[in-house]
């Protein structure tokens, strides 16, 4: 029989600011289904540390002393890790959300970001979900489609393919416009254009629009 951690998230933290891992911690230790299995305060320390260590979710301060969170990220990329990490940071940077997705992190949080929406986060993380809730992100993945350069799943596997006016929909979708601008596009009403998002985001299997841009990027759907 599993022992009750068995069955909980590992979550580890590395941020520079003690009291910033002191509450973190209290809030990740009083749910039932999460722990926190281990803090640092320097991206080395949670690099050696992540390595070494079975860890479901690392919640990885963007700025620390040795390295980076997105630096430890990009190197956990590289290693195959199955750790999943979301970035915490101060500021809502649109290059700081392309840097993180280029790294390989799941998840892109602002460190004042409500308590729901954290442990929401860290939940997602751990299924495997990608969730980059800031005012930026659309911006981000828009310049991330331009660049072209984080094609990294060719052959990404639908639930059912994509019409090809769903298709011309999620190309504007990575192009960062919205419901409005690609409706005005098409020269169609933002009801249809809805119903669009709506389909293509059952069909890719994700929870929202910024999650199908992120798979179609990565997974070559998009030019």
């Amino acid at each position: 029989m599993n022992s009750p951690t068995e069955t909980k998230i590992r979550v580890f933290i590395a941020d520079d600011q003690d009291m910033i891992v002191q509450g973190l911690r209290y809030i990740i230790d009083a749910q039932t289904d999460m722990m926190v299995a281990a803090t640092t305060n320097t991206g080395q320390a949670a690099l050696n540390a992540l390595q070494t260590s079975e860890i479901d979710v690392a919640l990885l301060d963007i700025r620390m002393p040795e390295r980076t969170g997105i630096e430890v990220s990009a190197a956990l990329k590289a290693d195959g890790s199955l750790c999943r990490v979301v970035l915490l940071t101060t500021f809502d940077h649109a290059d700081y959300v392309a840097e993180g997705i280029r790294a390989g992190a799941v998840g892109f949080l602002l460190k004042d970001a409500p308590t729901e929406q954290l442990l929401e986060g860290i939940r997602r993380a751990a299924k495997g979900e990608v969730f980059f809730w800031t005012a930026n992100a659309q911006d981000a993945l828009a310049n991330l489609h331009t660049a072209g350069n984080v094609n990294e799943s060719p052959g990404l596997t639908l639930i059912e393919p994509l019409t090809e006016r769903e298709q011309d929909v999620l190309q504007c979708m990575a192009y960062g416009w919205r419901n409005q601008e690609i409706a005005e596009h098409m020269h169609v009403s933002i009801g249809t254009i809805k119903t669009h998002v709506h389909r293509i985001i059952q069909k890719m299997d994700v929870e929202d629009r910024t999650q199908a841009v992120i798979r179609a990027i990565r997974g070559g759907l998009v030019d």
